[in-house]
């Protein structure tokens, strides 16, 4: 008869024994030594590390250096097959095996705008959830790509989960997503969200509320004193609409004037024709009074302002303008006040979500989380 499982306590108490022991553990020892998973195991050294009875080092934990030196590792209780621990801090450091690591694959549509911040929190929640993530660049629209992209990282690496911001507009992207929602895999969608089958169940899922965002802008500049507030944006964003219905419902709600204000869905700023769209965004502000504008995101935001100083149209003084994304808003002059999603939480919050569904299978409920971006109100928007 095989014996029960450890609790938790017997767990930790059991590990910081054999700590003591060795002076310095590997997950992959102290998993096959108590029979649990790597999972289980950091879920352990996140707390006994938060209590500071123990120090991590790449791939493990030794006892912090005030606990005195280890025994003899000839005394110790860990299985035979652990290795022996090294005795210096380079070697302690040089324990890191990612290898052992689950394989989970990322495939996001872009590497150089919105979405490097998603992968980092990505990565940096990785080591803790027991994972490591292993990237792929796609495209926000190209479902064949997307398709090569989670293929080869099933045949050629064997991931065991999947991190993904598929397109979801479209006959094409729904078979995609169908196709994704049966791989036998845990997947969570990332700033995506979608629902399959003929129940339209719903795909697990970590995303911004992007209407929200929209409503704590046009709320802000309401309370400056605004009471035309149009709308901007780029009709490639899949964030778009959510932004745009954000926008439309807090402008009604506030009764505000909403007849003849501008709501522009243009190409973005590298489109041949955007420099009409914005002539024509700007001739309507000027024609009905509006005073502000919401634009999404923040390339097409700084590409409007330059034309309203080319047109002698003042930011803030005329026109107040809010971006929405804060990638480069910052950076602008004036400096653009934004609504900033919080995607290094994003990327964070997926990796846990998805190490959860990992360890707990197909009967963990499926959730749905969503994480509400801020306002960083700069120059652009300032009192007239």
């Amino acid at each position: 008869m095989s014996e029960p499982p450890l609790l938790p306590a017997e767990r930790r108490e059991r590990l910081l024994a054999d700590l003591r022991v060795r002076g310095t553990l590997r997950v992959s020892d102290i998993a096959r030594s108590l029979g649990v998973t790597a999972v289980t195991v950091r879920r352990d050294i996140a707390q006994l590390a938060g209590e500071g009875a123990i120090e991590r080092v790449h791939g493990g934990i030794r006892l912090p250096r005030q606990a005195g030196p280890a025994l003899s590792p000839a005394a110790s209780p860990v299985s035979p097959t652990s290795s022996t621990g090294p005795s210096s801090d380079d070697d302690a450091a040089s324990i890191s095996d990612e290898s052992e690591l689950a394989s989970v694959g990322m495939v996001v549509p872009s590497l150089d705008y919105y979405w490097p911040a998603i992968v980092q929190g990505a990565r940096d929640a990785a080591p803790d959830a027991g994972v490591r993530i292993v990237l792929r660049g796609s495209s926000y629209d190209d479902v064949a790509d997307v398709r090569r992209q989670v293929t080869w990282l099933l045949e050629s690496i064997g991931v065991q989960g999947l991190l993904i911001a598929p397109p979801t507009v479209g006959a094409e992207a729904a078979e995609l997503i169908a196709w994704l929602a049966g791989l036998g895999i845990p997947v969570v969608l990332v700033e995506r969200t979608a629902t399959v089958g003929p129940y339209h169940e719903h795909v697990e899922s970590v995303s911004t509320d992007h209407a929200f965002g929209a409503s704590l802008a046009v709320r802000y500049l309401a309370s400056e004193g605004h009471r035309r507030i149009g709308f901007f944006a780029s009709a490639t964003s899949p964030h778009t609409p959510k932004v745009r219905l954000g926008w439309r419902e807090t402008v009604t709600e506030l009764a505000l004037e909403l007849a003849g204000t501008p709501d522009v869905i243009s190409p973005d700023h590298r489109h041949p024709q955007w420099s009409e769209e914005v002539d024509r965004a700007l001739d309507a502000c000027v024609a009905t009074g509006t005073t502000a504008l919401l634009v999404h995101s923040d390339r097409e935001a700084i590409s409007l302002v330059a034309r309203c100083e080319e047109r002698g149209i003042r930011v803030p003084g005329d026109l107040a303008v809010v971006a929405y994304d804060d990638e480069v808003a910052g950076l602008a002059n004036p400096a653009l006040s934004a609504v900033r999603p919080a995607k290094f939480t994003i990327g964070a919050t997926a990796v846990q979500l998805l190490a959860q569904r990992m360890q707990t299978g197909p009967d963990r409920p499926v959730h749905r989380v969503r994480v509400s971006p801020r306002l960083v109100v700069r120059d652009s928007s300032g009192l007239r």
